[in-house]
Parts: structure tokens; C-alpha cells; sequence
């Protein structure tokens, strides 16, 4: 009952705000045709008109795209926060639309530190050399600029910074924290399994350092990435890698430094992007249009029709649109741990892929006409593996053509869902492999005794205590829970092979944990090919002998609406995003990341004790 009664206190406090905004907004006095026309002018929609027998400058008009915070993958989310919210999909929305804009020349793009792993990356980096191959120029202004941000602007074809910029590209360090001696002097026991010697999720609890296994997949992983952003760059800027590798050994760098390095084109802030473009066209005008194909927000609420329209903007009520009866390929959005049940996502938690919610939707698909073929972008760790069976198992009964497209990481379950694909890219930065399974407990019954605590146990069974928190695994219930896992890593494996055509025996040499950048799943055989979403979505054209230039696509699942996500049940999920953002101002960065992992695992095994999950979690800087 008080949850009830606080949404209705909200939803009646912004029918207060709404009127009382539209109420200011209708005594706010009309704007004079000269004030609008100069508006628009500066906006870049009007140009000034030429006095008598004066001849009208000729017009050099850019368009200005901010990339900077957040930017998911997947459908938008409906409604208000859709509308001020930003997305990758969006940002390539608006880059298509420059290209096919015949009064725009060319596009400044503001790189303000996104947040995109590598994969994302590539996705950018391909898109903005289909925006040069249509002939217009790109350009890039960094300011703090970190090596991904750097990755992004060595794709356009001029990369500018202001004086007092910073680039810092220093190369790649794993750092991995160990909790053993923690556990130990708390007297809890961490007491797992696992099948895979390479399968190291749970080495911070167990040891105290690297196993030789782990640290040869870290250190394989880190040559790949490292030798794959050199490259990239020297490409890029046609300098040799040596050059690249000596640049990031003397990182971070000055502007000027980089500038010397043949890393960037110029010194310049961003205004002077007029005198930067116009240097060989003197004789133009320049017109820079901001904020370029951003959606704006009607906040016109007056009257009856501005209430109904604010509610509709809140309740996520999107506007009808035009019914089409072209062939449409499903791109189905896989992000996030995978759990039991239903999935979650939206702007104040963590996304999570709930194998019921994929299951749903997978069958949505199957079942609409419409739909030719079927493309799942993959970008998770993994998690439980009954989940990852059952999505599994749902893509197994499609009737239609399956591409897979990996983004950042399509690991262990992450790669369970995508074996059963008839086609898999692979991004040449996307984590993938980690075929293997682990699980376990930590026993607190040392900690509680010495908190004072006593704890009595009666049991029926022999394994009885196999799930409990309490003590750690009998020998009885460690040779039962390890049996389990066997037949989960057999279940796997075999599997794989088959969605592989691979013989077992090659596939297992691949497994036991095994992590592979993009570039070697390829060469190993547990992916097809390097490439995008857009290339995965010809795939599936093909396969389904349609034509790409004349299929939709349907973006999938529909996002959960705002106001059910503001006003809903607070389940473990709102638990946990609580707890996190009430230490947000507290905690180092370092120490959230270690503690929002420690939740989701505890979410994870609640839900199902046989976890197929990376080992770690990656951001680079």
C-alpha cells in the first residue's frame, strides 16, 4: 500500500508541474517574426538574404553531433525519456540522415568521452567511414580524450583538440583484486567448483593472486587488443605502428605532442571551426547546425490536449504511425547478464536478459509474418545456464534464418545462446569463448561465530546442506554439485560442436574456459566472420532471399515503459541499484564495480547455482 500511494503522490505532483508549466508557458509573450527568423539563422534552417544587386554568398552548411554519455544499444525507450534520452542507434539515425541530407557537406563530431566498449567502437568507426564514402568530410574534436574516444575520432578524416586538450592513451593494464586473505581473516570459507582449468571466475575468492592459467588468457587477451588498436591507428593516420606503440609509451600527451606525432591534424578549439572549414573557401557562408537531427521535446502543454499529451509522454504512449508491409528482419537486443525469469533494462538499472522475456520475444518473431529472418545482437557475460538453455532452445524451434551479431562480449553464456546461429559475426574487440562452468557457495558459519552468532542444524538428507550459506560442501555434496557441472560442461560442449559442425574433440581443445578476441574465434571456427550489425542484417537478408534495400527493421524487445519503470514493485533489482547509488559519492569507482559485481553474482546464484559467466569485467580508458 505505501508503494500505491507514492506513485499517486508523483503522478499527482507532475499533473501539478505540467499545469503549472503550461499556465507560464501561455503568459510568455509571442516571439516577433525578426527574433524567430535570426533563431532559425543561427540554427542554420534560414540564410540572410542579399541586398539589391549584391551577389548572394555561396553556403557551406555542417552538421554538429555530440557523442558523449551513456549510449545503449536496442530500441529507444518510449515516451519522455525516449525523447531527451540518446542511443547509439539514434546517433547512426542522425549520421544516415547527414549523408542523405543534400544541404549538409560535412559533420563535426564532439567526442565527450561515450560510453562504449569496443565493440561499440567498431560499430562507430564503420559508420563513420560509410558516412566518408558518400563523399562528405568528418571531423573530430577531442578535448580529455581517452583511447577509445581516440579510436572513434581516428576514423573521421581530421582530428582537431584545444590547446589545453589531453590524450590520454597509455595502453592497456588488467588490474584483478583477490579477496582470499579478506575471507580469511573473516573466517568465510569460499568453497567452489568448476569445469575448465582456464574457467577462473572464481579465483578472487579462492586465491591470492593469478593461477598460470589465468594469466596467460589475460595476457593473450591484452596483446590481441593492444596489437588491434595499433594497427587500427596506424592505419588510420598512415603512420607506421612503431610509431603508434612509441606515441602510447610516451602517453599521456599534450596537444602539441600529439600534434607532432601526426596523431591529430591541428591545435584549434572548437569554435574556429568556421576559419578550419572555410581556410580554402573564403567567399562562403558558414552555417553550423547544432545538435543535428537531435529530437526535440514539444513541451507545449496547454489545455486538455497538452495534459493528455504530457501523460502520454510519461506513460511511454507512442504516437500511431504509418502501417508498412515490407518484409521486416527482427533484430533482437541480448544485453546483459542472463537470469531466470523476466528481463530488465531502462535508465536506472542495470540491463538483464531474462531467459522468459527472450523466450517471449523470440516467439514473437517467429510467429509474425512480417519477419524473414531473425538477427541477435549479443553483448553479455553470461549468467545462469538453465536460462541460457532455454533461450537456447527457443532459437533451436525458429523456422527462419539466424545471424548472430557479437558486440562487446559474448562470453560463456553469452556464447551458449549463440551457437545454435546459422551465420556469427564477431567484432574484431568482442570477448567471446569461455566455454565452461563454475559454481559454489561461501560458507559464513566462521563469521557468524564470530559475530557471536550460533547457528543449530537439523537436516533430512544426505546433501541437505548442499545450497546452504551456512557450512561449506561435504564431501558427498561436493562430489554431487561437481557431478552437476559435468554434465551442464558436457551439455555445452556438445552442443557447441554440433551448432559448429565441429567435431568434439576440436571443440573441447577450444573450451575448458578458453577466452578469444574477435580475430582468433574466427580462426579457431567458433565464429564465421569480422563484421557489424549491418553486415549481420545483409546476412540475414540473404539467407532469407529478400532484398536488404527494401526490408525494415524491427527492433526488439519493446523497451518497458518509463512510468512502470519509475512506479513499478521494487524487486531485487531496485534493492540492489539502491544500495549502489547510495554509496555512488562515497565509494571510489574501483570499489562500486567489485560491489556490483558481488550483488549480481548473488543474484545470479540465487536464481541457479551453475553459472556459465565471464571471469571479469572490462572498461577501457
Amino acid at each position: 500500500m505505501p508503494q500505491i500511494r507514492l506513485s499517486f503522490l508523483s503522478l499527482l505532483a507532475l499533473l501539478i508541474l505540467g499545469s503549472v508549466a503550461a499556465a507560464q508557458n501561455s503568459r510568455r509573450p509571442a516571439r516577433t517574426a525578426t527574433t524567430e527568423k535570426a533563431a532559425l539563422s543561427v540554427a542554420g534552417e534560414t540564410k540572410p538574404e542579399a541586398t539589391p544587386g549584391e551577389q548572394k554568398p555561396l553556403s557551406t552548411k555542417w552538421a554538429e553531433i555530440k557523442l558523449s554519455g551513456s549510449l545503449p544499444e536496442g530500441p529507444s525507450l518510449p515516451g519522455l525519456f525516449g525523447e531527451i534520452s540518446e542511443s547509439l542507434n539514434r546517433i547512426f539515425e542522425r549520421l544516415d540522415a547527414a549523408v542523405n541530407d543534400r544541404e549538409i557537406q560535412g559533420i563535426i563530431l564532439k567526442i565527450e568521452n561515450p560510453s562504449l566498449g569496443l565493440g561499440g567502437v567498431h560499430e562507430l568507426r564503420s559508420k563513420i567511414q560509410d558516412v566518408r564514402k558518400s563523399g562528405k568530410q568528418v571531423y573530430g574534436f577531442l578535448e580529455t580524450a581517452t583511447t577509445s574516444d581516440y579510436l572513434i575520432a581516428a576514423a573521421c578524416d581530421k582530428i582537431f583538440m584545444p590547446e589545453p586538450g589531453l590524450l590520454l592513451m597509455t595502453g592497456l593494464r588488467a588490474e584483478v583484486s583477490f579477496y582470499k586473505n579478506l575471507l580469511d581473516m573473516l573466517e568465510i570459507q569460499a568453497d567452489i567448483l568448476r569445469v575448465g582449468k582456464f574457467k577462473s571466475a572464481a579465483e578472487p575468492y579462492t586465491r591470492t593472486e593469478m593461477s598460470p592459467e589465468f594469466r596467460q588468457e589475460i595476457e593473450e587477451m591484452l596483446d590481441d587488443q593492444f596489437n588491434l588498436i595499433v594497427s587500427a591507428i596506424a592505419t588510420a593516420r598512415g603512420i607506421t605502428e612503431q610509431q603508434v606503440s612509441e606515441a602510447i609509451d610516451n602517453g599521456p600527451l599534450t596537444p602539441q605532442h600529439a600534434l607532432r606525432l601526426k596523431l591529430i591534424d591541428g591545435v584549434r578549439y572548437a569554435d574556429e571551426i568556421e576559419d578550419i572549414v572555410l581556410q580554402d573557401q573564403q567567399d562562403s557562408e558558414f552555417v553550423l547546425v547544432e545538435k543535428y537531427g537531435r529530437k526535440k521535446v514539444d513541451t507545449n502543454f496547454d489545455g486538455f490536449s497538452g495534459l493528455i499529451k504530457m501523460m502520454n509522454l510519461m506513460m511511454g504512449v507512442e504516437p500511431g504511425q504509418k502501417k508498412s508491409e515490407k518484409p521486416q528482419i527482427a533484430v533482437i537486443y541480448a544485453s546483459g547478464p542472463i537470469m531466470p525469469g523476466r528481463g530488465t533494462s531502462g535508465p536506472f538499472g542495470d540491463e538483464m536478459i531474462g531467459s522468459e522475456s527472450m523466450v517471449e520475444t523470440i516467439r514473437e518473431a517467429a510467429k509474425n509474418d512480417r519477419v524473414k529472418a531473425i538477427v541477435l545482437r549479443i553483448n553479455s557475460p553470461g549468467g545462469s545456464a538453465t536460462a541460457s538453455d532455454l533461450i537456447w532452445r527457443a532459437l533451436e524451434q525458429v523456422d527462419k534464418p539466424i545471424v548472430v551479431s557479437m558486440g562487446d562480449v559474448a562470453a560463456s553464456g553469452g556464447y551458449y545462446i549463440a551457437m545454435g546461429a546459422d551465420y556469427i559475426f564477431v567484432e574484431p574487440g568482442t570477448i567471446t569463448g569461455s566455454i565452461g562452468v563454475v559454481g559454489g557457495k561461501l560458507a559464513l558459519e566462521g563469521l557468524f561465530k564470530k559475530l557471536g552468532i550460533t547457528t543449530s542444524i537439523i537436516s533430512r538428507g544426505k546433501n541437505a546442506g548442499a545450497l546452504s550459506m551456512t557450512t561449506p560442501f561435504s564431501n558427498s555434496e561436493r562430489e554431487s554439485m561437481q557431478k552437476m557441472m559435468n554434465e551442464i560442461y558436457e551439455t555445452f560442449t556438445t552442443k557447441a560442436a554440433a551448432g559448429r559442425n565441429m567435431p568434439l574433440e576440436k571443440l573441447l581443445n577450444l573450451a575448458g574456459g578458453r577466452i578469444y578476441l574477435g580475430p582468433r574465434a574466427v580462426e579457431n571456427g567458433l565464429v564465421d566472420e569480422i563484421g557489424t550489425l549491418d553486415q549481420a542484417v545483409n546476412k540475414a537478408a540473404e539467407l532469407a532471399e529478400i532484398d536488404e534495400a527494401k526490408v525494415e527493421r524491427l527492433l526488439l524487445p519493446k523497451p518497458t515503459s518509463p512510468f512502470e519503470q519509475l512506479f513499478g514493485p521494487i524487486d531485487t533489482t531496485t534493492r540492489h541499484q539502491t544500495l549502489i547509488e547510495s554509496f555512488q559519492n562515497v565509494l571510489p569507482e574501483e570499489i562500486l564495480q567489485t560491489v556490483r559485481q558481488a550483488l549480481l553474482v548473488e543474484k545470479l546464484t540465487a536464481a541457479d547455482p551453475r553459472l556459465l559467466i565471464l571471469p571479469f569485467q572490462l572498461k577501457m580508458k
